[in-house]
C-alpha cells in the first residue's frame, strides 16, 4: 500500500519530478538544474530498452528453432513502464541517494525487467525503501545497501550482469570504473556522470593524471579535452578484459559531463583502442593543436597491422607564431557520438515533446551533436581575434570562409562560438589575415616579438573567400533551436557534499568568502606575501571549476 504524505516525517522535503513524487531529507540536496541529466538519461535508456527487448527476443527464438525447427516466436509482449518485462532491461543505480532517479526509471521508462537502486548509507537506503512504497514500484525497484564497487564486483558473473549502470557520483567516478566495466552485459550501456569539471579541464592536471590516466590542457578546447579523457579512461578500464566502448552520446553540460557508452567483448577488436589513442600537442602562443596518433593500424589482407605513429606532428617551435608547446593526453581520438543513435533519440523526444521538461534543451543539443564533425577538439573565434587585437567578424563569415576553402566545419556542443574543422591550422591564420588586411589593427597594438606580431608578418598561402556559403548556417541555427543553456538560477552550480545537517546562513556566508580565493592567493604570492598561500585542498579542488 502507498504512503501518504502524511505518513513521512516533517524531515523530509517533498520533490517532485516528471511522474515520481518523492521525499528527500534536508541533508540531501535536489537541484531541479539536474533534471536535464535525468530526462536525457530516460530518453537514452528508453530508446536502449527497445533495441534491448528486440535483440533478446530474437535471440530466445533462434534457440528455440536450434531445439525445434518448427518453433514459432512468441506473441508480443507491450513495452509498458511500471511493469517487469522478461526481456526487459536489468539496471544498476550505484549510488542513489534518495532514490528519484531509479524511480523515475521504474514510472517513464517501458521495457524494464528489474531495478536496483543502490546506496552505502542506510538512512538512504530507508528513504529509497519509502519512495518506492509511495510510488508503487514494489515490483519492478528495488532498495540495496552496499558499497557501489562491491555490489558491481559481485555481480560480475555472465548471468548476474547488468544491462545498464548509472554512475552519478560526487566528484570523480574513478573508483567506479573497474567494477563497472566488469558487470555490465555485452552490449550494455554505461551512463556515467563527472562532476570534477576543475581537475578534468586542467585546473589541477596531475590530479586528473592519477584520477584518469590523462593530462588535460588549460585552454579554449578544454571541454571536449574532458571529454575525450574520460573516454579514454573507460577504454582503458575495458581493455584489460578484452572489452571496448562504443560511445553512444558524450556531452559537457552546464558544470559537469556526461558520458553514454556501449560496451563489448572481443579481443580482436580490443586491440584498436591504441590507434583512438592519441595525444595533443598546444602551442602556447597562439593557441594552435595538432593530434598525434599513438598508433596507425593497417589492413593487409586478411588481417589489420598496427605500427607506432610517426611524429611529432610539429617542430620544436610553433610555425604560426614562435612560441613553444604543451602536450596534452592521452585522449580518445575516435568520435564522441554514434550519429545514428542520436537520431533516433532525437525523433524520440521530438514525437513525444510532453514527455520531458526540457524537451526544447534536449532537442537543441542532440541536434548539435548529430551536426558536429567526427574530428577531434575545436577553436573558440572570440579567442583568435584577441590573438591578434583584432575587431571579431560574424562566425557565419568566418564559416563560409573555411566552407569556400573546401573543408568542413561545424559548432561544437561543448562551447559557443566554436569552431570544429578539418581545415589545417594555416587556412584558419590566413583567413585572419585576410580579415585584418580589410580591417587594419592599431601599430601600438602589434607589438614586435609577440604571437600577433609573428602571425601578421607572414603573407597569406591561401586566397580567402568571404562570401556567404548556403551551408554557413546550421540547421540547428536556422531553427532557433536552445542550443546553450542559460544560466537558470543564482548559485547553480555543483552543491556542496551533503551532510546530516545543513546551516543554509553559514553555507552561503563561506561561498561568498570563498569566491575569488584562489585568485587573491596568487596574488599575494606574486606581491611578496606568504600569507594564506597554501595549496588548495581534495575538496577545494573537487568542487572548483572552469567557467
Amino acid at each position: 500500500m502507498a504512503e501518504n504524505k502524511e505518513d513521512v516525517p516533517s524531515k523530509y522535503n517533498v520533490v517532485t519530478e516528471g511522474k515520481a513524487t518523492v521525499f528527500q531529507p534536508a541533508s540531501v540536496f535536489y537541484n531541479p538544474v539536474q533534471e536535464f541529466n535525468r530526462d536525457l538519461t530516460i530518453a537514452v535508456i528508453s530508446e536502449f530498452a527497445e533495441e534491448h527487448v528486440h535483440l533478446m527476443k530474437e535471440k530466445k527464438f533462434k534457440s528455440l528453432l536450434r531445439q525445434n525447427p518448427d518453433a514459432q516466436p512468441e506473441e508480443d509482449i507491450p513495452l509498458v513502464a511500471k511493469e517487469s518485462h522478461p526481456h526487459g532491461l536489468k539496471i544498476l543505480e550505484g549510488l542513489a541517494a534518495s532514490g528519484l532517479r531509479s524511480i523515475r526509471f521504474g514510472l517513464e521508462i517501458p521495457g524494464v525487467n528489474k531495478i536496483i537502486a543502490n546506496d552505502f548509507a542506510k538512512d538512504a537506503v530507508e528513504t529509497i525503501g519509502k519512495n518506492i512504497r509511495h510510488n508503487n514500484l514494489e515490483d519492478i525497484v528495488e532498495a540495496s545497501c552496499d558499497d557501489a564497487a562491491m555490489l558491481m564486483y559481485k555481480n560480475r558473473k555472465y548471468p548476474d550482469r547488468f544491462d545498464v549502470i548509472d554512475l552519478d557520483p560526487y566528484g570523480s567516478p574513478g573508483r567506479f570504473l573497474d567494477a563497472a566495466l566488469q558487470s555490465v552485459q555485452d552490449g550494455g550501456v554505461l551512463c556515467i556522470t563527472c562532476t570534477d569539471a576543475g581537475t578534468l579541464c586542467g585546473n589541477f592536471c596531475e590530479k586528473a593524471f592519477i584520477t584518469y590516466g590523462g593530462l588535460p590542457l588549460r585552454s579554449k578546447f578544454c571541454h571536449e579535452m574532458a571529454l575525450r579523457i574520460i573516454l579514454r579512461s573507460l577504454e582503458s578500464h575495458a581493455t584489460t578484459y578484452s572489452r571496448y566502448i562504443v560511445p553512444l552520446l558524450s556531452l559537457s553540460i552546464d558544470f559537469y559531463f556526461r558520458v553514454f557508452v556501449k560496451v563489448y567483448t572481443s579481443p580482436v577488436k580490443a586491440k584498436h583502442s591504441a590507434s583512438k589513442t592519441g595525444l595533443v600537442y598546444h602551442c602556447t602562443g597562439c593557441g594552435s593543436f595538432a593530434i598525434q596518433p599513438l598508433c596507425i593500424s593497417q589492413s593487409h589482407k586478411s588481417q589489420t597491422l598496427f605500427h607506432p605513429g610517426r611524429g611529432p606532428p610539429v617542430s620544436n617551435r610553433c610555425e604560426h607564431c614562435n612560441h613553444e608547446h604543451q602536450i596534452g593526453g592521452p585522449l580518445y581520438i575516435g568520435p564522441l557520438h554514434d550519429k545514428d543513435f542520436v537520431q533516433k533519440l532525437l525523433n524520440r523526444v521530438s514525437n513525444d515533446p510532453e514527455k520531458f521538461k526540457t524537451c526544447k534543451r534536449i532537442e537543441g543539443m542532440l541536434s548539435m551533436a548529430v551536426e558536429e564533425l567526427d574530428i577531434p577538439l575545436y577553436y573558440q573565434s572570440d579567442a583568435l581575434f584577441q590573438i591578434v587585437h583584432c575587431m571579431p567578424m560574424g562566425l557565419d563569415k568566418f564559416r563560409s570562409a573555411i566552407l569556400n576553402a573546401g573543408y568542413q566545419v561545424s559548432y561544437s556542443h561543448a562551447a559557443k562560438n566554436s569552431l570544429k574543422t578539418n581545415a589545417p591550422n594555416t587556412l584558419i591564420w590566413d583567413i585572419i589575415r585576410a580579415w585584418v588586411a580589410m580591417n587594419p589593427i592599431k601599430e601600438k597594438r602589434n607589438v614586435p616579438g609577440s604571437a600577433s606580431h609573428t602571425i601578421l608578418s607572414k603573407q597569406p598561402s591561401t586566397e580567402v573567400n568571404f562570401d556567404l556559403h548556403p551551408d554557413a548556417k546550421p540547421r540547428s541555427k536556422c531553427d532557433s533551436l536552445l542550443r546553450w543553456q542559460v544560466n537558470p538560477e543564482k548559485n547553480w552550480g555543483p552543491k556542496p557534499r551533503a551532510k546530516k545537517t545543513t546551516d543554509g546562513d553559514n553555507l552561503e556566508k563561506r561561498r561568498l568568502q570563498n569566491q575569488g580565493k584562489r585568485k587573491r592567493k596568487e596574488e599575494n604570492s606574486s606581491n611578496g606575501n606568504t600569507d594564506e598561500v597554501d595549496m588548495p585542498s581534495d575538496d577545494e579542488k573537487q568542487d572548483s571549476t572552469l567557467s
